[in-house]
């Protein structure tokens, strides 16, 4: 397939990049190069690449710093997906297009609507997630108001080598690794409490380039592996595969203003359609993550 991916040079990007080439797709890369807001050179890009499908992954995706600049993430996140969607309506032959939305549009859920599954009502909590709804129903009147075969996928929380360090798992074992090098004995950390349900990059690039084989349009899928795991739990598998003892100290200034407690999705969905299951044992996931920061830090 002839596929253009919008921040393409990203963490996810990179890996979804590298996944499609290896499946012998013919892949148009695209960054900062041309900002998603800029809506003609998004145009003129995306015409000129005349893909089969589209990856929409282009986006201010830090949901702690979503606070301090809300305009900005709608701006990007939501102005950024209509200029996208806008562009693959204006090549010749529309292509498939996968909006890559998150499972922060669901905000706080109760203990009964556990697992989460696609039909979850949307009640974002974070600034992030409100532009990633609207983002998702810009989606759905592309889809239902010009026939754009728009499939929209809410991944879970995505980790692996090559995440910056201002994600959870990536934080932890960067600041231990430091430590380890440093001698420090105590890392400093933020909610410890908080669950999340985490996946591993390369298990979620496979998911969407199988969404753009399989999934149908106008339908949504959780990507996720139906499991969550405490920000303490992972701290310490951290911490016994590095081999270091060190303590946990929680910081404040590493607080949200507001934390969703728990996250832990329903992927059944997305087997059903393309049979697609988690594959990277997540005790792979955080030594792999770990090697990358002692490659990187000096």
């Amino acid at each position: 397939m002839r596929a253009v991916v919008t921040g393409g040079n990203g963490f996810v990007g990179t890996w979804l990049s590298e996944h499609l080439r290896a499946c012998g797709d013919e892949v148009l890369s695209v960054d900062r190069e041309v900002e998603v807001t800029d809506a003609v050179a998004v145009r003129d890009t995306v015409t000129a690449a005349a893909p089969e499908v589209l990856y929409h992954l282009a986006a201010l995706t830090h949901v702690g710093r979503s606070w301090e600049g809300p305009g900005e993430v709608f701006a990007v996140n939501a102005l950024g997906t209509l200029n996208v969607l806008e562009a693959a309506r204006a090549c010749s032959l529309p292509p498939r297009v996968l909006i890559v939305s998150s499972a922060e549009v669901y905000g706080s859920v109760t203990e009964d609507e556990l697992p989460i599954d696609e039909d979850v009502p949307l009640a974002p909590v974070t600034p992030y997630g409100a532009s990633k709804v609207a983002a998702e129903f810009l989606g759905i009147q592309a889809h239902l108001g010009y026939g754009l075969p728009v499939v929209r996928v809410r991944p879970f929380n995505h980790v692996g080598p090559g995440q910056a360090a201002g994600f959870v798992v990536a934080s932890l074992a960067s600041r231990i690794v430091e430590a380890r090098r440093s001698g420090t004995r105590a890392v400093p950390v933020g909610n410890l409490g908080a669950r999340r349900d985490l996946t591993d990059v390369r298990d979620v690039v496979r998911a969407y380039r199988l969404l753009m084989e399989h999934g149908v349009p106008g339908e949504v899928y959780n990507v996720c592996s139906g499991h969550d795991v405490s920000i303490e739990e992972v701290a310490c598998q951290l911490l016994e595969l590095a081999g270091v003892d060190l303590q946990l100290e929680v910081d404040p200034a590493l607080a949200r203003p507001v934390d969703v407690p728990v996250l832990r999705g329903d992927c059944a969905k997305l087997h059903d359609v393309t049979g697609w299951q988690p594959e990277i044992d997540f005790t792979t996931t955080l030594r792999d993550v770990l090697e990358h920061w002692g490659r990187n830090i000096s």
